[in-house]
């Protein structure tokens, strides 16, 4: 004759409970990683923006251009590394173009960008990028805002 024993397993209540648990941590962490994204795109292009800013210089340098004079995305993308996507396109990671530049002036942050990646990049971080206007005319971010630090 057969026992008739329990069978092992687990309730739809405790099933749920587990299910609610996973639920809320998931709403706790997703924002955080959605932020940690934005913040290393503004970091890159923050980055993109020096490697332009050096592009810019060798480019004066070798054609001998003076002060003042446009540089298109043609002729300082040659001097960035072949492949990458700065060289490729001439634009930052959201797409945006960086467009025409200037000999003896600093590269800036194209305002869509800046305007993406401002809540969690202010001001202080794209300094000293920011194209001017861009900012909002809201108080600069202060410390534990647009990602701690600012820089």
């Amino acid at each position: 004759m057969k026992s008739k024993g329990l069978k092992g397993g687990f309730t739809l209540v405790e099933i749920m409970i587990v299910v609610a648990v996973i639920a809320v941590l998931a709403a706790l962490a997703v924002p955080g990683f959605l932020r940690a994204r934005k913040r290393s795109q503004a970091t890159r292009v923050k980055n993109d923006l020096r490697l332009i800013d050096n592009a810019i210089d060798l480019y004066a340098i070798e054609k001998n251009k003076s002060s003042g004079s446009p540089v298109g995305v043609t002729d300082w993308s040659v001097y960035v590394k072949k492949g990458t996507a700065l060289y490729n396109t001439g634009s930052d990671i959201l797409g945006n173009a960086y467009g025409l530049q200037t000999i003896d002036r600093l590269p800036s942050v194209p305002a869509a960008t800046y305007n993406a990646l401002s809540d969690v990049a202010g001001p202080g971080f794209f300094a000293p990028y920011l194209t001017p206007g861009a900012a909002p005319s809201a108080t600069p971010c202060t410390q534990g805002q647009c990602g701690g630090d600012n820089n």
